[in-house]
């Protein structure tokens, strides 16, 4: 959508689109959302975009801050937050209710609210839950605001994967071994909802992960090798969610795939392919963020499988009814079989993330790459569509 086509009052300049890009937010994922704005506010276009960054502190008060990306880094092994970019430890940042005004106001106490002018578009760039969940993308839809990404539906569904699972299995994508419990199972009777565990382990065979069913970015998951580390395990998921779900190995190749909203629909990158980590037991947090394990792009597949997993890639984003983008991961397991293990809606966007480096290998650099989900978004509109 070109800046001619924004609706214009006679007395009204011709103006910029403005971006919001919103970051930070309440979940354990806080620090690297604080590193994909920085990257997001570097990338953008400005002789194109009016941008207004808008951080969630950890206790999910919308500060203004700072439009200093280079304070949104990584330093130290450190994650940056909301909190040390925020203009002010009180005011607040409020988001039109009403559709037809898009205005947004900063307010302090004891200060007269101050207007910050029409926000065109949200890039919101919130990992975990209170953001990428569906619940930012459901204010979004009372406001009437557009925003990248995906709706309310897929993004709830993409968040869940116990859901997400039942979701691709219905339209006949394959997902490995898995049980859930529930909270009020866990509640009700721990030792019942510890045997249901065992029982799979019993069927499916050790090591297994234990993972908080609701949390991206590998954060709460254990590899369990035995019985004696499971209630750890457990207890550490439930840091996170209290709701647990438990996968079983699959041996077999880790390979990604990126899928992206253009004009004529979706299409999917090059893969890449995760080799294992040296130093740690499995692509975890530090192996994603802290240590930057170098992921293989393109991955070393033969046509026909770089093909496959591009299609399944886009069936995925297609059965989840997901808009702007999607990083579906799959296994690729030693009998050839692509099995898809989940999606992220809104998948790590940090420059060395898989995401836009697959892009990057497709012909499709980090910027342009901004600039085609801001269009994608400024093309629809909110509501049911």
């Amino acid at each position: 959508m070109s800046t001619e086509n924004l609706p214009q009052s006679p007395e009204q300049p011709l103006r910029k689109p403005r971006v919001a890009v919103v970051f930070g937010g309440r979940s354990s994922e806080h620090g690297i959302s604080v590193v994909t704005a920085g990257a997001v506010l570097r990338a953008i276009d400005r002789t194109k975009y009016d941008v207004l960054p808008i951080g969630i502190t950890r206790d999910g008060r919308w500060a203004l801050t700072a439009d200093e990306p280079e304070r949104m880094a990584i330093t130290d092994r450190r994650t940056p937050s909301v909190e040390e970019l925020a203009e002010s430890n009180e005011g607040g940042v409020i988001l039109p209710v009403d559709p037809a005004n898009r205005e947004v106001v900063y307010s302090e106490p004891g200060s007269v609210p101050k207007a910050l002018g029409e926000v065109d578009v949200v890039f919101p760039v919130l990992h975990g839950p209170y953001g990428e969940d569906g619940t930012l993308q459901g204010l979004l839809e009372l406001s009437g605001v557009p925003y990248v990404g995906a709706g309310v539906l897929a993004s709830a569904v993409g968040q869940d994967k116990e859901y997400m699972k039942r979701v691709f299995t219905s339209f006949g994508l394959k997902v490995g071994p898995y049980v859930v419990i529930r909270p009020r199972e866990w509640e009700r009777d721990e030792s019942a909802a510890r045997k249901k565990i065992i029982d799979f382990a019993g069927e499916h065979g050790w090591p297994l992960f234990v993972k908080p069913a609701r949390a991206g970015s590998s954060i709460g998951i254990t590899k369990v090798d035995d019985l004696a580390g499971l209630d750890e395990a457990i207890a550490e998921a439930q840091r996170h969610d209290p709701k647990v779900i438990v996968e079983a190995l699959l041996r077999g190749r880790e390979i990604e795939c990126g899928v992206l909203e253009f004009e004529d629909g979706p299409r999917a990158s090059v893969p890449a392919e995760i080799p294992p980590a040296q130093s740690h037991a499995y692509y975890d947090f530090e192996a994603k963020y802290i240590d930057s394990t170098p992921g293989i792009v393109p991955a070393p597949l033969t046509p026909e499988e770089t093909a496959e997993v591009q299609r399944l890639a886009v069936e995925a984003f297609e059965a989840t009814s997901c808009e702007g983008l999607v990083r579906a991961d799959f296994f690729l397991t030693e009998d050839g079989e692509f099995v898809i293990n989940e999606i992220n809606t809104m998948p790590g966007f940090t420059p060395i993330s898989m995401y836009p480096q697959m892009w990057q290998a497709s012909g499709i650099a980090y910027p342009e790459l901004v600039d085609r989900l801001v269009e994608a978004a400024l093309r629809r509109s909110t509501g049911l569509r």
